[in-house]
């Protein structure tokens, strides 16, 4: 085995992207709550940007979007999303593959995502696989037992993962 093999570069990339997915799916099922909004940075030149030719001229290597009060029509998919945002009063779809997002932020919550964007062929981008999760509920799934029921706790609970510390398996 080389090297290559642990794509740690690669891993790291498709989870901070499986993130942004979840968010803007959740806030394209639901809208977005409380006071969240997020802030979404792209590489205007990227393969797949589908933006107005005066945005991406007004704007020819990044370009950051706010999705908070007027957006319309959030639709998302395994490759990207698209957003119809007010530009000087007139409605524009935006079309922005994930790959070319280069951070997301919800200020609301002082969350924020710095995008590596390494340097990758498109088969190293088709191996990150977004896989959109069915639900919410899959982010914490419980523990199965060997006949595929969840095993119970003491109180008769669902057992969850646990959260050991690394410090027990340093020297000492």
């Amino acid at each position: 085995m080389d090297d290559e093999a642990l794509r740690y570069d690669l891993w790291i990339e498709e989870a901070l992207r499986q993130v942004i997915y979840r968010a803007l799916e959740l806030t394209a099922k639901e809208g977005l709550p409380g006071d969240h909004h997020f802030y979404i940075t792209f590489r205007t030149g990227a393969d797949g940007i589908e933006v107005p030719p005066y945005l991406r001229a007004q704007h020819p290597d990044e370009m950051t979007i706010v999705l908070q009060h007027q957006f319309d029509d959030l639709l998302i998919d395994a490759e990207g999303f698209s957003v119809s945002l007010r530009f000087n009063g007139k409605p524009e779809k935006l079309v922005i593959p994930f790959e070319a997002v280069t951070s997301f932020a919800d200020p609301s919550v002082n969350f924020g995502l710095q995008l590596k964007t390494v340097d990758m062929d498109d088969a190293e981008f088709e191996e990150l696989a977004i896989d959109p999760v069915n639900s919410i509920d899959d982010l914490a799934a419980a523990e199965l037992n060997d006949t595929g029921e969840p095993e119970l706790d003491e109180d008769g609970k669902p057992k969850t993962g646990e959260v050991i510390a690394l410090d027990s398996f340093r020297k000492k």
